[in-house]
């Protein structure tokens, strides 16, 4: 059955409100055709084989998991047939509150919580009608259990794919009635991921992996400097190797060479003569970068907060505390490089890749290509990693570029260098901090000044504020849950010209580190306790209270520790998830730091399966180790100094600490998981260096020279 696109669109806009019926999806990988397809959501086979589809993109977070787990528990469904499939780039998958089909801000299972579940039980109750009316009941008398509806007088039961063809045709319920907490039996379990058995036998396709019959092989060759095009080329000297079809200029900067595979272009890349002509970045450092924003914290910012008087607070107190604190560029750093495969057809587009922004690859090729959308055909692989970076369609125009100059399939994969040096990063930003205290030693006043650049002003500029201001910017540092009387802070935009994109835990990760590494300071200032400081201001905000005390109880704060072992403790909310983390640390002779156990507590609300909500804490707190310890995108001469993992290193497996997670028991809606772990790591593991060696870390990342001298 096939479907018009007014018809498609038409179901599409009446998605939000429940089912949507007479739908058929486009087979998207090669099977037989299910005799159950009623809906862009979910399809069910003669042998009940319950078959659900995922708007969102799998990038190791378990989202082709636990959006499943939530329609199955409501439809009650038999887990052991659950399947689940990555839906097609349309609306009809859009994110409610956006519009758009997309993967990030720890968002999948907090914004889809609600509709999965009214398609889960409105599936239950129409296949509960149509078991009823055939057996002549009401259906008050039948219940549903593990893929049956079953008779409550006689036990009789009908199995789900016996009545699915005629239940789909009732109907779609106004008002489904959804199960109380206490009637889950699959939320809030330890259940087996869904996509592990495909990803342990090697037959997971990821971006990498995709093959077109008669494909070329692709990669690039980007000018160094930022700013910088393209003087002149030949592509001589690469033409001549074996394999190589062509070297085709994508644009004013970009190179691409084109083979039978990648190796052959990835020679062919290192023989094209180029000399590349500057532009005004040219002479950008990161020192200078560091020092401009420096000198834009003069200015006044757009106000983020502004509760009493901060300002006149200070200026009258006689316990004042200031301090700067820095961090730098980061890459994304995804195990699975950049990479796109373009098919142009005579009827349209095929688009495989790891995206984290379906229909806007689908917009964005569309347009490229002077094609409707409807004729692009976004095939989402699995992603070797995201973290924000798949959002940007740089490597999407591209591959459909040079698949329409060769007139042939192409796959397009990035090299780990040029991955590193022409990401879109997280912003490097300038903290100035002031705090006082009044005679008694408490906190009576609060100034944060942020200086650095707008990610939604290049990304999507009608996100911004009417003044200007960018969300992403002030997050993590606007919303700080103390109870401080007087707390100012404000924003200074400034633009080196180096691109920025969202980064995991986006402004939280920077402000994270400035808020929670002073707040320590202001506590030891005042001679006390961190864990206590922090404990008595959160008065007014329990989840985060107990949040906190959970790691503290847990790591043991304040008993004893192994010699040489010292602890650092920071709490911090990003995307409804509040996380407390106590890193326990040593340092060596030479400076070094070394890791040994992190305590994480969360409140995410209701949690959806306890085996991805501790899997995501770890990923958070190796992502943001990494970047603590080692990680820095520095600028010369306006090009990106590192390359490859030796420049760029992330944290190895032998350097990986004993993480504990706890999870705070809660009945709120769920909250965000995938990007809360990151943030207070930094701040815990350098208020742990304070406590060992008396020296503040107000930069990042640490080095040994700052952890022994300051």
């Amino acid at each position: 059955m096939t479907t018009s696109r007014r018809d498609f669109l038409k179901a599409s806009a009446a998605l939000g409100g429940g089912m949507l019926l007479a739908m058929h999806l486009p087979a998207a990988r090669a099977q037989a055709k299910p005799s159950f397809a009623p809906n862009v959501w979910v399809r069910i086979a003669p042998d009940s084989t319950v078959t659900i589809i995922s708007a969102k993109s799998e990038m190791g977070q378990g989202v082709l998991t636990a959006l499943p787990q939530i329609l199955a528990d409501e439809m009650d469904a038999d887990w052991s047939k659950v399947r689940v499939e990555m839906a097609p780039a349309n609306r009809a998958y859009a994110e409610p509150e956006r519009g758009a089909q997309f993967t990030g801000g720890s968002r999948s299972v907090r914004k889809h919580w609600d509709q999965m579940r009214r398609i889960g039980a409105s599936a239950r109750e129409m296949l509960v009608a149509e078991a009823a009316q055939r057996w002549g009941v009401s259906p008050d008398a039948c219940k549903t259990s593990k893929g049956f509806v079953i008779n409550a007088k006689n036990r009789k039961r009908l199995a789900y794919g016996a009545l699915a063809d005629a239940a789909w045709k009732r109907p779609v319920p106004e008002q489904p009635k959804l199960k109380t907490p206490a009637q889950f039996t699959l939320i809030g379990k330890r259940v087996k991921r869904l996509d592990t058995p495909e990803k342990v036998a090697g037959t997971a396709v990821f971006g990498v992996d995709v093959k077109i019959p008669g494909m070329l092989f692709a990669t690039i060759l980007q000018c160094p400097e930022y700013g910088g095009t393209i003087g002149s080329f030949d592509a001589a000297r690469a033409k001549s190797l074996p394999g190589v079809r062509d070297v085709v200029q994508v644009d004013e900067r970009t190179l691409a060479v084109v083979a039978q595979d990648w190796w052959q272009a990835s020679r062919g890349r290192e023989l094209v003569d180029v000399t590349w002509a500057p532009g005004p970045l040219a002479t950008l450092t990161s020192r200078g970068i560091s020092n401009a924003m420096a000198d834009d914290a003069s200015k006044a910012g757009l106000v983020a907060r502004n509760d009493g008087d901060a300002a006149a607070t200070l200026a009258s107190a006689t316990r004042k505390l200031e301090a700067v604190y820095e961090t730098p560029f980061l890459a994304h750093a995804t195990m699975e490089p950049m990479s796109c495969a373009v098919e142009i057809t005579m009827d349209g587009c095929n688009v495989w890749t790891g995206t984290q922004a379906q229909t806007l690859a689908q917009l964005t090729v569309g347009k490229l290509l002077d094609l409707p959308t409807e004729k692009v055909n976004i095939h989402t692989t699995l992603l070797g990693g995201g973290f924000g970076r798949r959002f940007e369609m740089d490597f999407v125009v591209q591959a459909a570029k040079i698949a329409k100059a060769v007139n042939a399939p192409v796959k397009l994969i990035w090299s780990r260098e040029e991955d590193t040096q022409h990401d879109f990063y997280r912003p490097a930003t300038w903290n100035r901090m002031s705090a006082a205290l009044d005679a008694s030693g408490n906190l009576v006043a609060w100034n944060q000044k942020i200086v650095a650049p707008s990610i939604f002003a290049r990304s999507n500029p009608a996100r911004l504020g009417k003044d200007g201001m960018d969300a992403q910017s002030i997050e993590g540092a606007a919303n700080l849950p103390y109870a401080v009387p007087n707390m100012f802070v404000d924003w200074v935009r400034y633009e080196s010209g180096i691109p920025v994109g969202f980064w995991r835990s986006v402004g939280s990760s920077q402000n994270a580190f400035a808020t929670e590494c002073f707040f320590d300071e202001v506590a030891h200032a005042a001679g006390r306790d961190p864990f206590e400081f922090r404990r008595a201001l959160l008065d007014k905000h329990p989840r985060h209270k107990a949040v906190l005390e959970l790691a503290a109880a847990k790591a043991g704060w304040g008993k004893p520790l192994p010699a040489g072992v010292f602890r650092g403790i920071a709490l911090h909310e990003a995307f409804e998830g509040i996380v407390a983390q106590v890193a326990e640390i040593s340092v060596d002779k030479q400076g070094a730091v070394k890791v040994h156990r992190v305590v994480c507590a969360i409140d995410c609300g209701t949690v959806v399966n306890p085996d991805t909500v501790v899997a995501q804490m770890e990923s958070g707190i190796v992502y943001g180790l990494s970047a603590a310890l080692y990680g820095e995108i520095s600028i010369r001469n306006g090009r990106v100094e590192q390359g490859n993992f030796d420049t760029y290193p992330v944290l190895r497996m032998n350097e990986m600490p004993r993480v504990e997670t706890h999870i705070v028991a809660s009945d709120h809606a769920p909250g965000g998981v995938g990007e809360p772990a990151t943030p207070p790591i930094a701040p815990a593991v350098c208020n742990a260096i304070f406590a060992a060696t008396g020296k503040r870390i107000r930069s990042l990342p640490i080095r040994p020279g700052d952890v022994l001298n300051g």
